[in-house]
């Protein structure tokens, strides 16, 4: 009996997880298209990441210190602009760095959302502005709103779905070792600078590959074996979700079926994000899957308000997805393939 009531907790506890993180995603996106946000897609990634990474809401002193680091972590991205615009060389290299170390503080142990905002702000916030510091600027601006509405709607959705009793403090994850942080990071690297160097071309336009090739790099540091393999099948199937979206919200244009239809597939994937012990699919998997839906549709709105093709528009975005991402598979595949060898030969 009591064996039954725990595993009987122990579901209802992922059940209002997953609960949490649609609703909160959903609020995310309605309220930063409602309100007509610059890069309005930034803020239902970020309420994604921060609703699958926390499972306790956070204090107001603790919400307002995070989004104080992540504007710092953001904006040490303008630091590169100077050498980015004079020397291109070297500022491809401080990024490369950056970026390295950014994925090697959470892998060791660190705050993975901090490490998640200086991989952004390397990225996005510094290609930003190769073009226009002002265009950097609201890219800085955008990533701490997004932060700071999804801290808020994550106490806003603790308060609506309250944990059934008190919990113990989760045991964290050891770090890893230092020598497979190195190998890990470095491959996160090896994902996200062609991105990168792609997007100096056209900073605007490339901003949404930017913030799939951060999730790509995220993803690829906490996917182990079949990394590539859930790489390509989370872009893919965050494709054709964002079709099926599309096309559900054509029966009827509203905010407020853009939110309910949000709420619905960002629940279905957060079912099997929180489905309990790992199978044939990581919860990274889920996650990247949803915000591939988030970033393609959300960009997809954003052209059929300026009057584009939204079709050709989302072939040729995610024809670039496919690309990168068949990029990363290619590059973890090599990876995982020398350090095999490396292990048989020792």
């Amino acid at each position: 009996m009591s064996t039954d009531a725990a595993v009987s907790g122990a579901i209802g506890v992922r059940g209002r997880r997953a609960l949490r993180l649609a609703i909160g995603t959903a609020l995310c996106l309605a309220t930063s298209f409602g309100l007509s946000w610059p890069i309005p897609m930034v803020a239902p990634v970020i309420g994604a990441f921060v609703l699958a990474s926390l499972d306790r809401p956070l204090p107001a002193r603790a919400g307002v210190g995070l989004a104080l680091v992540a504007m710092l972590a953001t904006g040490s991205g303008l630091l590169i602009v100077p050498f980015l615009r004079q020397s291109p060389f070297s500022g491809v290299l401080m990024t490369a760095l950056g970026l390295f170390l950014a994925f090697r503080h959470g892998l060791r142990g660190g705050n993975s959302l901090v490490g998640t905002f200086l991989a952004a702000g390397l990225t996005m916030v510094s290609v930003a502005g190769t073009a226009d510091i002002g265009l950097a600027l609201t890219v800085v601006a955008a990533l701490v709103k997004g932060l700071l509405l999804a801290v808020a709607v994550l106490s806003l959705c603790y308060a609506l779905i309250p944990e059934p009793g008190a919990r113990p403090a989760p045991r964290r994850a050891p770090p890893v070792s230092q020598g497979d942080a190195n190998r890990m990071a470095l491959r996160a690297v090896l994902v996200v600078m062609p991105p990168v160097l792609l997007a100096l071309g056209d900073p605007a336009a490339y901003m949404p590959i930017l913030m799939k090739a951060v999730s790509l790099g995220r993803q690829s540091c906490t996917t182990a074996r079949g990394a590539a393999r859930e790489l390509l099948g989370s872009t893919l199937l965050g494709g054709l979700l964002a079709i099926l979206f599309w096309w559900a919200l054509g029966l009827f244009v509203h905010l407020w079926m853009f939110f309910l239809w949000m709420l619905l597939f960002a629940l279905l994937l957060a079912r099997k994000l929180f489905a309990g012990p790992p199978g044939r699919l990581s919860p990274g998997f889920w996650l990247n899957t949803l915000v591939t839906l988030i970033i393609l549709l959300g960009q997809s709105v954003e052209d059929s308000a300026a009057g584009k093709d939204v079709y050709h528009a989302f072939a040729v975005r995610m024809g670039l997805f496919i690309g990168v991402t068949l990029y990363a598979c290619l590059m973890l595949e090599l990876l995982e393939q020398r350090s095999s060898a490396s292990s048989s030969v020792l």
